[in-house]
């Protein structure tokens, strides 16, 4: 939460940052403390008072936010990797398309996609009846383990989450996959080892991330009846929802020059003040 708070202030505060490439990951930094927020404060407080119980409306809230955001984050990751693919395959090109308005556009409209995709299967979850065993099978209210809680749940409600997720997860990431393919072959064609090292830098790291991150929502989203899977996949929800927003920020941008740079002038103007 520091780290990704941190970030936001420095993009908003330094005029330095005010570029495409910082306006894309100050918002992924936005999304990273709202994801950890809808999950990690509910699970802290079940650890250190014992308190485990959660209302019905109160799961099927934290479930609407959890995915909305995760449906978010998969295309905003496609977004700035567009952003990459315009900035290194397509740099003439890269001023005009990646306009003031153009970057509201791309991140407005991953918000609005992401939270209005997820409000279909929200309202369905809501209309389901719960009857039985009221004890979730998990750390946090998820799509699979509150259908396993239902005794009204039918084979329709699973064929929306596999369709959900090939729409928002597997589409996003495919798209994904093709633009850095056509960055990694431009790069090679760089005569500058350095030029090619630096570009390498930077891809390379939104690429492992991208890959960890969708890759595991994958596995967890598109095969929810794999029951062999189901202690394999809990490991996996750890990953995407405290390692990834752990990791980003130190990926993405704390170790940026500019980054860096801006990190120091805030840490001077701070020194200056209490003098």
């Amino acid at each position: 939460m520091a780290g990704n708070i941190l970030i936001v202030v420095l993009v908003v505060d330094d005029q330095h940052l005010h570029t495409p490439l910082y306006f894309f990951l100050g918002n992924l930094s936005c999304f990273e403390i709202c994801y950890a927020a809808t999950i990690l404060p509910r699970m802290l407080t079940s650890l250190l008072t014992g308190d485990r119980t959660i209302s019905a409306s109160g799961c099927i809230t934290q479930f609407y936010f959890f995915s909305s955001l995760v449906a978010t984050e998969c295309l905003f990751l496609l977004v700035m990797s567009y952003d990459r693919y315009l900035a290194i395959v397509k740099p003439l090109h890269y001023a005009a398309r990646m306009s003031g308005s153009s970057c509201l556009q791309l991140a407005g409209g991953s918000w609005v996609c992401g939270f209005l995709g997820k409000s279909t299967t929200t309202l369905l979850i809501s209309q389901l009846t719960f009857c039985g065993q009221n004890a979730i099978d998990h750390f946090f209210c998820d799509f699979i383990p509150l259908l396993k809680l239902s005794c009204n749940a039918s084979k329709l409600m699973e064929m929306l989450a596999f369709t959900s997720s090939f729409l928002l997860l597997l589409v996003p990431f495919l798209l994904t996959v093709m633009s850095y393919i056509s960055i990694i072959a431009t790069i090679l064609r760089i005569p500058s080892t350095t030029g090619r090292q630096k570009a390498f830098s930077t891809c390379s790291s939104h690429l492992i991330v991208v890959s960890i991150y969708c890759g595991t929502l994958l596995i967890a989203y598109m095969f929810p009846t794999a029951h062999t899977l189901r202690d394999f996949k809990e490991v996996l929800s750890v990953i995407y929802t405290v390692l990834t927003p752990l990791v980003n920020p130190l990926i993405y941008t704390l170790r940026n020059k500019e980054v860096k740079e801006a990190l120091r002038k805030a840490g001077r103007k701070c020194m200056c003040e209490q003098w």
